[in-house]
């Protein structure tokens, strides 16, 4: 049986990407663009699956009491930056923190039965950790490259590494191990 691994790619849309947007995720965000692509290329060339987690809000929905009107479906700021796009991958479309949270997603993945989840994108401490607990809790192994992680607040970044270390059983993946340094 070939090894099979899937890899998310959180949020990394124009609405989180993209200066001047509501909820840009900073420079440090946009500096992982460069690592995710690579990680996306050396996947596919692995034969891995990759999906494309996309926010993707109703325009009345309840989040938006919490943070800014953001990633509305059907609008730009829903859309996967234009340095990723071009890779073949499945969108999944999430209304909340969790890719997992009323979405296909886990019948998609039970379907591939992989050997792990490899999670990059952003927010480290908002979908990011959210998307790794659900993984997880349904047993699967998650794997964080921690260079192709990224959110607008270093010590939330920091926690949530921890977090998904320590408390979720994920492993963490530093530059110099993964290849793409």
């Amino acid at each position: 049986m070939e090894m099979t691994n899937v890899l998310l790619v959180v949020d990394m849309l124009k609405g989180f990407l993209e200066p001047g947007r509501k909820l840009y995720c900073g420079e440090d965000a946009r500096g992982i663009i460069p690592r995710v692509k690579r990680l996306i290329e050396d996947e596919l060339a692995e034969g891995s699956k990759v999906f494309f987690i996309c926010d993707a809000h109703d325009p009345d929905d309840l989040e938006f009491e919490v943070f800014p009107v953001h990633c509305v479906r059907g609008t730009e700021e829903a859309e996967v930056i234009p340095e990723l796009a071009q890779y073949a991958g499945e969108l999944v479309q999430k209304r909340r923190y969790s890719a997992f949270f009323d979405t296909d997603l886990d019948e998609r993945l039970t379907g591939l039965d992989p050997d792990k989840v490899i999670i990059c994108g952003v927010c480290t401490d908002i979908c990011v950790v959210h998307t790794a607990a659900d993984a997880r809790n349904r047993d699967y192994a998650v794997e964080v490259p921690t260079d192709c992680v990224a959110t607008f607040d270093p010590e939330a970044h920091k926690y949530a590494l921890q977090h998904m270390e320590k408390i979720l059983g994920a492993t963490l993946v530093e530059p110099a191990a993964s290849g793409r340094g």
